[in-house]
Formats: C-alpha cells, sequence, structure tokens
C-alpha cells in the first residue's frame, strides 16, 4: 500500500514537473539527479545512468542527491523509473542500513547463499537469521540473527554454480563476524 501511495506521489509530481518543464524551468528550481532511464534493483549506477534536473524547491524529497558523482560505483537497493529523483536511501549504504535497522549503529554485509533460489524468496525489508553449520552439521550456528534484507542483487552468469549475493543490514558489532564466515562456509537464511 506504501508502495502503491508512493507511486501515484511520485506520478504525480512527474506530471506537475512535466507540465512546468514546458513552460520553461521553474522559478526556484533546484538542481535534483534523476534516473535517466529504467533502474533494475541491484544494478550498480554509472554517471550515465542518470542526468540533473530543475526541479521545484517545495517538492524536492529529503536526501535527494544534486550530483551525478554521488551515485557513480554505488548500488540501487531497489528500482528507479525514468525521471525518478534518486536520494541516498535509494542506495546500498549506511543511510539505508540504517533506515532498514532503526540502529544507527548498523551497516550493509553482502553475503552469497548457499543456494541461490532462496534468494528469490527474498526482498527487502524482510528480516532473516543468517546460520551456517556448527562444529558439528547438527548444530547450525547463527551469526547474524535479524539481519534486514536491503536488496537481492541480480544473478551473475560470469558465475555459474555459485549462489546469488544478498545484502544485509546488520549492527557492526556482527558484521565482520558475518563476512568473514561467508568467505570460508556457506551460508543460508531462515525468514522471520
Amino acid at each position: 500500500m506504501l508502495r502503491r501511495a508512493l507511486a501515484a506521489a511520485l506520478a504525480l509530481v512527474a506530471v506537475v514537473v512535466g507540465v512546468r518543464g514546458a513552460e520553461g524551468p521553474a522559478p526556484g528550481a533546484v538542481p535534483v539527479v534523476v534516473a535517466a532511464r529504467e533502474l533494475v534493483p541491484g544494478s550498480t549506477v554509472r554517471v550515465a545512468d542518470v542526468e540533473v534536473r530543475g526541479w521545484p524547491r517545495d517538492l524536492v524529497p529529503a536526501g535527494a542527491l544534486t550530483e551525478p558523482a554521488q551515485l557513480d560505483g554505488r548500488v540501487l537497493a531497489a528500482a528507479a523509473g525514468r525521471g525518478e529523483v534518486l536520494t541516498g536511501l535509494r542506495l546500498v549504504g549506511p543511510e539505508l542500513a540504517m533506515l532498514a535497522t532503526g540502529r544507527t549503529d548498523a551497516t550493509s554485509v553482502p553475503i552469497r547463499l548457499a543456494d541461490g533460489d532462496v534468494a528469490g524468496l527474498l526482498s527487502p525489508g524482510r528480516a532473516v537469521d543468517v546460520v551456517t553449520l556448527g562444529a558439528r552439521s547438527d548444530q547450525p550456528t547463527v551469526v547474524a540473527a535479524a539481519a534486514v534484507v536491503l536488496t537481492v542483487l541480480p544473478s551473475d552468469s560470469k558465475s555459474p554454480g555459485h549462489g546469488r549475493v544478498v545484502v544485509v543490514a546488520v549492527p557492526r558489532a556482527v558484521a565482520s563476524r558475518l563476512a568473514a564466515a561467508t568467505l570460508g562456509q556457506d551460508v543460508a537464511v531462515t525468514l522471520r
């Protein structure tokens, strides 16, 4: 429901900007970065994927980015439509991790799932426990409890047989242990 309301609001903003754009730049317009084309979740944003447009000051969302260089090389957490204003919360990073977890000490950690098909069950905002085999196979170890999914990256055709990469938000105290666990062991998630 929230996504639909946000989509309707963005559509209204697009109409207003389109009408004002036909009349020339609106007085008091400020530069913002918008998607120059449709962008898929998990994509790495490049300068060619965005453009700067004048936007009515009172319609600029909080955290709107103003320079294409602020996005270059960053990973998009969710899809962005052509002409959509991009904010720091649309990108995988500390701002999104803090918002997703409600913790000021949250950070993002990419993990590669042992079973790539499980990634199809995940969506941004979903809480999961990240587990790996313990000392004995009948005693799994929870490496990160209540990790929040930020994004699921597209399948990597260059590495067939490897699981999909999922970026999760966890407290900083857990992040290093989680990252280290994914280096030498297969990890899986349990859905909360």
